[in-house]
């Protein structure tokens, strides 16, 4: 005889009244579980950046502070993660990466220009209170690497790089078990990934790091994804970001000689032969020797009809005349405006500089990429222009802003722009800070690739069902 089927009820008990005594318990339970809730909260300091309650910037939430928090929904409250730093001793080839073939690449050399965010991202995490040491209990693994630099010195070719990416990651056991996931990797120049030239192939599934976040132009396809990716800030010169830098101390607005300039060599990009042109619509006003540079020139004494002027140096970049960091400053701060074109890639160092000089960026490259937009609304604290509208009406539109908003839209970019400060992740407001709320976005729980399996006993193994603990290097990459 068959047993009979067990029959599961919502209520198989005997149920006890509910008393009005029971109904103030339960009240005054969930009572304390908000309270303690809300305080346990508020007892974490994830607060990025400090920010004016009252800016109509889009901040998910500030506390009782006025501090910005990062957004609940797929952040968490308070930042909770691990981070592995990959040491340049424990795998062969990595130290190449670093300092070239023969070790002569210094990591001070690659500090400065827009690959210096690469050995800063680096140096901090070394130093972060979410850096573990215990590869077992890392939500992520990050590979360090000065390949920019390295390549722009001579330390490696595109081939040597490759090849070395290669070599590197065959020895990541981690890196095989989740296809590369929950590893990241910094490529901090225009270039953006393009410069491993298998990244397509080898790291197309991790979490990569670049202010670049279109190459289509020049390779028929972008290595950035928006979603796993995260687009970081250029590296600014460290002599403007420091609180209490001296390098340039920002002109009062009724002061500054120009309404808007633009620094930068000439490349033939869209943005930047839009402003040639617009430059040789003007030939008694504006000085316009070729297409290498923009030279040096400025508007007579009086005025223009249409009351604008444009600024736009002369930038050698070699000789006795070499533009000097504090020039470069001076001129950009002696604007209203800071133009801010595409160049070889649709990211441009100088949308970053115009906030620690104070004037407002003019961005003129349609495909650019911002970082954190999350809790930053751009249109409060810049412009955006169509590059194939560049012409006098963006000047004509640019005069007629009033100066009280120009302050305003200045004020609100001064605000935020320690979210572009490569500082610790420690202080209340940097990149670093910011960075780590967005990795933590992209934490994982569980890990696979198309090279991992896994047993009804829990064991991950491989295609030839070894165990995770005992596979050995190289191993081929997924």
């Amino acid at each position: 005889m068959s047993p009979k089927p067990r029959i599961f009820s919502a209520h198989s008990h005997t149920a006890a009244l509910c008393t009005r005594t029971h109904q103030i318990a339960a009240l005054i339970l969930v009572t304390a579980t908000f309270f303690f809730t809300r305080l346990f909260d508020q007892s974490f300091p994830p607060s990025p950046c400090y920010l004016d309650r009252h800016l109509n910037l889009h901040v998910a939430k500030t506390n009782d502070a006025g501090h910005l928090l990062w957004p609940d929904r797929g952040y968490g409250s308070h930042l909770s993660l691990k981070i592995y730093v990959y040491d340049e001793n424990e795998i062969d080839g990595l130290k190449d990466l670093l300092y070239g073939r023969d070790g002569s690449i210094s990591s001070n050399a690659c500090l400065k220009g827009q690959w210096g965010s690469q050995v800063k991202i680096h140096r901090l995490l070394l130093e972060s209170r979410f850096r573990t040491r215990k590869k077992e209990e890392a939500d992520l693994f990050f590979v360090p690497a000065y390949v920019k630099c390295v390549r722009m010195l001579g330390g490696l070719n595109d081939k040597e790089i490759n090849q070395t990416y290669v070599k590197v990651l065959s020895q990541m056991p981690y890196f095989r078990r989740s296809g590369g996931r929950d590893h990241i990797f910094v490529f901090p120049s225009g270039a953006g990934a393009h410069l491993f030239r298998s990244w397509a192939t080898y790291i197309n599934r991790s979490i990569i790091l670049t202010p670049e976040g279109d190459r289509t132009d020049k390779k028929d396809t972008s290595a950035f994804n928006t979603w796993k990716d995260i687009i970081i800030p250029g590296n600014v010169d460290d002599g403007m970001t420091k609180t209490g830098a001296t390098v340039f101390q920002p002109l009062p607005l009724s002061k500054r000689k120009y309404l808007a300039n633009y620094l930068g060599r000439a490349q033939k990009k869209v943005g930047r032969l839009k402003l040639i042109e617009l430059a040789k619509q003007y030939p008694d006003k504006v000085c316009f020797p070729s297409l290498s540079v923009l030279q040096a020139c400025a508007w007579p004494n009086e005025p223009h009809p249409k009351g604008f002027e444009l600024e736009c140096p002369e930038l050698q970049f070699s000789g006795p005349n070499k533009l000097g960091r504090v020039e470069y400053f001076q001129h950009l701060g002696n604007s209203k405006f800071c133009l801010a074109p595409r160049g070889e890639s649709s990211w441009t160092l100088r949308f970053y500089e115009s906030f620690f000089v104070e004037c407002v960026p003019v961005i003129l490259s349609d495909q650019v990429e911002l970082p954190f937009q999350n809790v930053i609304d751009y249109t409060e604290i810049s412009i955006k222009w169509p590059s194939t509208s560049i012409g006098p009406e963006l000047l004509d539109y640019l005069a007629s802003i009033p100066d009280e908003v120009i302050e305003q839209i200045i004020g609100r970019g001064r605000q935020v722009r320690c979210l572009w400060v490569y500082a610790p992740d420690s202080a209340p407001c940097s990149s670093m800070r910011a960075l780590m709320w967005e990795l933590q976005r992209k934490v994982r729980q569980f890990h696979q690739s198309a090279e991992t399996f896994w047993l009804h006993n829990g064991a991950v193994v491989n295609r030839n069902l070894v165990e995770f603990a005992k596979w050995k290097p190289p191993m081929p990459l997924p």
